[in-house]
């Protein structure tokens, strides 16, 4: 019997159960965009800002975890495509906001509502207290990754 309040435990389980959450994530990510002619990070980008419009460069880069000299790429390229435009500030012009056009806001809504649906599916075949372990959980993980990530930059 397992005994996941031991690390070597949990470790082991969690080594078999991450490859197919993974291989399951990106299966979907890739239906996701079928069709599309987007690639899954710019997704990621059209739907942080169709959520947080008005995003600076800083703010999205932080959002979908690139450098900002990445980001600033992305945005180029969504640009290019007619899915978001950049607008400055109106109190500091300093400032470059990013938006979508409504070309992109329709795209993002498309994404936003097929994830819903999938969502809706996982929702529904979960008895509501696993709905609430799996948000905790996740959650937690997140959290874990993050403080990881912090002290790996100071570490640096």
């Amino acid at each position: 019997m397992l005994d996941f309040k031991n690390a070597e435990d949990f470790t082991k389980v969690f080594q078999e159960i991450f490859p197919k959450l993974m291989h399951y994530l990106e299966t979907e990510e890739i239906k996701e965009s079928s069709g599309l002619n987007i690639t899954p990070v710019q997704i990621n980008a059209l739907l942080i800002l169709y959520l947080n419009e008005g995003l600076t460069m800083g703010e999205l880069s932080s959002e979908i975890y690139l450098a900002e000299s990445a980001a600033t790429r992305l945005v180029d390229r969504l640009v290019k495509m007619n899915l978001a435009k950049r607008k400055g500030d109106q109190k500091d012009r300093r400032i470059v906001r990013v938006y979508l056009t409504p070309y992109g806001r329709q795209l993002a809504n498309l994404v936003f509502e097929r994830r819903k649906s999938r969502f809706d599916n996982l929702a529904a075949r979960l008895l509501p207290e696993e709905r609430e372990m799996l948000v905790l959980s996740v959650k937690a993980v997140l959290r874990v990754f993050e403080e990881l990530e912090k002290e790996s930059a100071l570490d640096n």
